[in-house]
């Protein structure tokens, strides 16, 4: 579909009603006093006008029908612009834009095909509690309703609501300053989540006097108020962990979105209790901290008996807080610190429901422990070094495989010494075997520095969450990519390359999903999982002026990977796996059907 030809651009069409209206203005006033012209100004000014009014200065997106000028203007007015080449990836970057900032990222995206593009994002980004904003324009209101044929004619609002955690439309110019007001607030108050900003083409044309439009805008004054936990919670919350024979501290990404670094520190630190990170929370505190008993994980969760949730949730990633995963039914009691009272009791019991915002509630437990705190016993302690350090042991074997063509665990070895050399780079990562392994692989030093497919688990994020992690950072960005995930958003390498973006984009080769050796046992067709073999996926970067780089083992994939992060050129290995070396479903067979019938036979 064509996305840009039209007979007549909004930017026209607003043009010629300033015009008329100021025609007019003069052939009112040609009898009588000599007045000055009113200034006016019209529903583009006005939506940046709102957004820049409340520190929004960054917008992705893909430029089309009717929101071309919008982004044009945008950009003449010192905004960044950022045009990708899919809405689904303009939309991941606004939603991690959004997880790095507490400021709601803005995607801007044409009408119907493209705010469904863009809506996978938005739910993602709702999921996920990413403050995102997806802004769409749309057909006419009065055509949509008769549904009498508009071009790209679709109900969006209707179809995003159920998908996002607030949806509105504006209509006319003087409401846009509100608008925008009420998509920011809901975005980021509360939970934060996706927000749906519905902008008919109509809009965007309609003028009205200038001075009248800058007061109709709205500076949102503290979007994002502190919740305090009440003290009854907090001191139950206390007693609970001072009961604790085998405590443990599980921190979720709502934790790194929180920005209360020096707290949760303090808070593991004070009470002595081992933690575990989830993924994204990964570098609150670093990896190698002597109370990190992430390589100790499954013992952790098993053998604890109170474990305090801080911004996780216990949904599928944690097990539902049930099954073998957490040892005997009725052996542990939760404690959690979650913004949202509807999170408590969603799967298992809580016995000690802090709700409030996370600084706070940290806060306030570190106010309640005092100088007399007990620590947990030495036991404890002394279980959990021991099965980390023979963890540690274990894997360290695996990671100096130095073969050709590689395994995963000794390419990840590369690039796990890579992010130690450079802890302020950033770390994307997705795929099945490449994210699963490298979120065991790869120690993180320092916060909100892992990136990665989140709650959903959901493939295509990559270069959407490179692209925005390396535009709101200026840090540079390791986008470790499975050869299937990096699929989903490929094309986006032109864009890296477009922007001159420090990207170095490494891509686990191994010609499929999962394994690049299925068969079509009819030999008619490749197997469903199987890719083109030995695909250049370097030559792609190399097709747009970017490095590319075809690595075949760990020294060279090392070498590369150094040499793209000391330049900030935009590079992409490609990284020779063993066709081999891959497992049916990574870590989550267990949801895979036919992978447990396998195992069963």
């Amino acid at each position: 579909m064509d996305r840009t030809a039209n007979d007549r651009t909004t930017a026209d069409l607003a043009a010629s009603t300033v015009e008329t209206i100021t025609e007019e203005l003069r052939q009112s006033h040609a009898e009588g006093p000599v007045a000055a012209e009113p200034e006016l100004t019209d529903g583009f000014n006005l939506v940046i006008d709102a957004l820049k009014l409340n520190g929004i200065e960054t917008i992705y997106g893909v430029p089309g029908i009717p929101i071309t000028d919008l982004g044009r203007l945008a950009q003449a007015r010192g905004m960044r612009v950022v045009s990708f080449r899919h809405e689904q990836n303009a939309g991941n970057a606004a939603a991690i834009a959004g997880f790095l900032t507490k400021k709601p990222g803005i995607c801007l995206t044409v009408s119907a095909p493209g705010f469904l593009n863009g809506l996978t994002a938005l739910a993602n980004a709702t999921t996920n509690c990413f403050p995102m904003i997806l802004i769409s324009g749309s057909s006419e209101r009065e055509i949509v309703d008769l549904q009498q044929g508009d071009y790209e004619e679709m109900d969006q609002l209707a179809i995003a609501k159920p998908l996002c955690k607030a949806a509105f439309r504006v209509l006319h110019a003087c409401d846009i300053g509100i608008g925008v007001a009420r998509a920011i607030r809901a975005a980021v108050s509360g939970r934060p989540g996706g927000v749906y900003l519905d902008l008919p083409a109509k809009l965007f044309s309609q003028v009205m006097e200038a001075e009248a439009g800058e007061k109709s805008l709205v500076k949102v004054i503290d979007p994002a108020p502190a919740q305090r936990p009440g003290e009854e919670a907090i001191q139950r919350a206390l007693d609970v962990l001072k009961g604790a024979q085998r405590p443990l501290i599980v921190l979720g990404k709502g934790a790194a979105y929180a920005q209360a670094d020096e707290g949760v520190r303090a808070l593991v630190e004070r009470s002595g209790i081992p933690y575990v990170p989830m993924s994204m929370a990964k570098g609150l505190l670093p990896d190698t901290h002597p109370l990190s008993a992430g390589a100790a994980r499954s013992t952790a969760l098993k053998d604890s008996d109170v474990v305090l949730l801080v911004g996780a949730r216990l949904n599928w990633l944690l097990s539902h807080g049930k099954g073998k995963t957490w040892g005997a039914p009725g052996s542990k009691k939760f404690i959690q610190i979650d913004i949202e009272p509807k999170e408590m009791d969603s799967n298992v019991e809580i016995v000690a429901p802090v709700v409030g915002d996370i600084g706070s509630c940290v806060q306030a437990l570190l106010d309640g422990m005092g100088k007399d705190w007990q620590k947990p016993p030495a036991a404890w302690l002394d279980t959990l070094k021991a099965k980390k350090e023979a963890n540690v042991a274990k894997m360290e074997q695996k990671l100096r495989r130095n073969v050709a063509p590689m395994d995963f665990h000794g390419a990840l070895g590369a690039l796990k010494t890579v992010i130690k050399e450079r802890p302020d780079a950033i770390l994307v990562n997705e795929g099945a075997n490449t994210l699963d392994l490298a979120r065991g692989v790869i120690d993180m030093y320092q916060p909100r520095k892992r990136l990665d497919v989140g709650t959903w688990g959901v493939m295509g994020i990559g270069m959407g969450f490179a692209i925005a992690a390396a535009i709101e950072t200026g840090k540079p960005v390791l986008a470790v990519e499975g050869d299937s995930a990096f699929g989903f958003s490929g094309m986006e390498v032109e864009t890296i390359c477009r922007y001159e973006l420090p990207v170095c984009i490494v891509v686990f080769n191994n010609n499929g999903i999962y394994r690049g050796t299925d068969t079509d046992p009819t030999g008619r067709d490749p197997g469903t999982t199987v890719f083109v073999k030995d695909s250049r996926y370097d030559r792609m970067m190399e097709a747009f002026g970017g490095v590319g780089v075809n690595a075949t083992t760990p020294d060279e994939l090392k070498r590369a990977v150094d040499e793209a992060m000391d330049s900030g050129r935009p590079t992409l290995i490609n990284a020779v796996i063993d066709p081999e070396a891959g497992s049916e479903s990574g870590n989550i067979g267990s949801l895979n059907p036919q992978s447990q019938l396998k195992k069963k036979a």
